[in-house]
């Protein structure tokens, strides 16, 4: 029996993953450094820890890591204050489901853009717990911000149905043990073995609703 429902927000909420990419390879090229067409893909899921750790030693960056993470979420929070780029029918979603269970937030984003996209759609009243990946140890695939939501929410995490769209996401919500329900991000789509940890998997975020959660 679910007792909790834990989504993600970048690619699941926000249609977020392309202005992360502008916005990093923006910074990238204008600081000099090396930005090559793997790196989005491969900081999918990273807490901002990892990924501006990742800008710094991989891609070039001359700054400090924790300056690279400050000057990417100044960006993004314009951008996003300019045009939150909000799915179709994920509001509905999460107000749908938050007449059943409780909700938690597993975002790899960082704490200020997490509680920005909360206020700009007005659904931060639905949710009981919100969980960077920046405040716990390690970011997605380890399962880790899930397990920290599913304690703080006072539930099992055998017992949550967690909600992603990416490679690292899906494999973070199955190490941590949750029913995991996958809706495809198309603009980067998880790999087939990623894909097979899903109990479901849905064409839009529309399709959710209890029964799915359920199984």
């Amino acid at each position: 029996m679910i007792e909790a429902v834990i989504f993600d927000m970048d690619g699941v909420l926000i249609d977020s993953e392309q202005v992360w990419d502008r916005a990093r390879e923006g910074l990238v090229r204008e600081r000099g450094g090396r930005w090559h067409e793997r790196a989005q893909q491969d900081m999918m899921g990273m807490s901002s820890r990892e990924w501006s750790h990742y800008m710094h030693d991989r891609l070039g960056l001359p700054d400090s890591p924790s300056a690279i993470s400050s000057g990417v979420v100044r960006r993004l929070q314009t951008l996003y204050r300019r045009n939150l780029p909000v799915i179709p029918g994920a509001s509905a979603a999460v107000e749908r489901i938050a007449e059943r269970w409780p909700l938690g937030l597993a975002s790899s984003s960082n704490r200020p853009l997490i509680d920005l996209v909360l206020e700009l759609t007005g659904l931060a009243e639905l949710f009981a717990v919100t969980v960077s990946s920046e405040e716990v140890e390690r970011g997605k695939p380890k399962p880790d911000v899930f397990l920290d939501v599913a304690r703080r929410l006072g539930a099992e995490p055998r017992r949550c149905a967690a909600v992603e769209d990416s490679h690292n996401g899906l494999l973070a919500a199955r190490a941590a043990n949750m029913r995991v329900i996958a809706i495809p991000n198309a603009a980067f789509p998880p790999g087939p073995d990623a894909l097979e940890q899903a109990d479901v998997v849905l064409a839009s975020i529309a399709e959710l609703t209890p029964p799915v959660c359920e199984g």
